[in-house]
């Protein structure tokens, strides 16, 4: 089989910014926080982006949001996204002491849920150009990379894709990444290629293809009908982190077991005890999904009171697992 690291691999680069590759890692809520962004880095991926941060939760000091945007120096290029739907907002926080340590400003513009889209906000802004436009300028201002993340529109009888994506170009975003499904698919079927073929199409930027990626093989289908700078990975970086070494050939002695030490460490140290714990039970819940007798492992992780018995429990499981 033709490899995605022989094919297609590369370097990216977005404005001033270099990345070691083309592969990156969505930002999913609940779950890419810092801990999980070093794992991914560390595997290979070029880039790993916060989970979805609200604009105007920034805005108001709401320290719940402030939490999502832990980092430190160990996380060498830092990328946050924004969702939201008022520019003066969007400009406050890329200006604002809480995204001062981050390089790249991604603007979530294809969430598809319903609160997000009756605010306004998410893949709602693909029906209103003019706003997002002013969003996009809005973060600009602040002198940072930016990137905007959407959908080709809201269902197949209103796609905006190739307009959309020069209007991010024009407005002054650095790459844009296209979800290759409709706000009406979620997250469900095939991605619709040609229409991240067509945002390629219609902009001088990188546009990263996003959408179904489970495999390998799935990487490489992406690149070839889409023609696009890179991949971005999903719920399978969740399932399978390994996919980040697997695509850029990045030669790992790691497994299951070590990983996970690994993120109750990192956890540990810069999250307080209830919060550590319940990190590690979200991740390892994914990494255990396909394993038999799952059940019976999460309701121990779950009846564990302290990190030190979680430690037990992942040894118990992943050390099983991978003799």
């Amino acid at each position: 089989m033709k490899r995605f690291s022989e094919a297609y691999l590369k370097k990216l680069h977005i404005g001033n910014i270099t990345l070691g590759s083309n592969v990156l890692m969505a930002p999913l809520a609940g779950y890419t926080n810092y801990p999980f962004r070093l794992m991914c880095t560390k595997l290979g991926a070029g880039l790993a982006f916060t989970e979805m941060v609200s604009a105007n939760g920034l805005k108001y000091n709401d320290q719940a949001t402030a939490k999502l945007l832990y980092t430190d120096e160990d996380e060498r290029i830092k990328a946050v996204q924004l969702l939201g739907s008022v520019p003066a907002a969007f400009e406050y926080a890329c200006r604002s002491a809480y995204t001062e340590a981050f390089d790249i400003i991604d603007i979530n513009m294809g969430c598809p849920v319903p609160n997000v889209i009756k605010s306004g906000e998410g893949c709602a802004l693909t029906q209103d150009m003019k706003l997002a436009s002013r969003i996009i300028e809005a973060c600009k201002r602040s002198g940072k990379v930016v990137t905007v993340k959407f959908r080709p529109g809201m269902n197949r009888d209103n796609i905006v894709v190739s307009e959309f994506a020069r209007m991010c170009e024009d407005s002054g975003a650095d790459m844009i990444t296209v979800h290759g499904r409709t706000r009406n698919m979620m997250y469900e079927g095939e991605p619709v290629y040609e229409y991240i073929a067509e945002a390629k199409n219609a902009v001088n930027i990188p546009v990263i293809a996003n959408g179904g990626i489970h495999s390998e093989e799935d990487a490489l289908k992406m690149m070839e009908q889409t023609g696009a700078d890179g991949v971005m990975i999903a719920r399978c970086g969740l399932e399978n982190p390994m996919i980040f070494s697997q695509l850029t050939g990045k030669r790992t002695e790691e497994t299951k077991l070590s990983l996970m030490l690994e993120q109750a460490d990192i956890a540990g140290r810069c999250f307080d005890e209830l919060a550590a714990m319940e990190h590690i039970r979200k991740i390892s819940s994914y990494f255990m999904k396909r394993l038999p007798g799952t059940k019976t492992y999460k309701q121990e992780l779950y009846g564990c009171g302290n990190m030190q018995e979680i430690r037990r429990v992942l040894v118990k499981i992943f050390g099983e697992t991978e003799k």
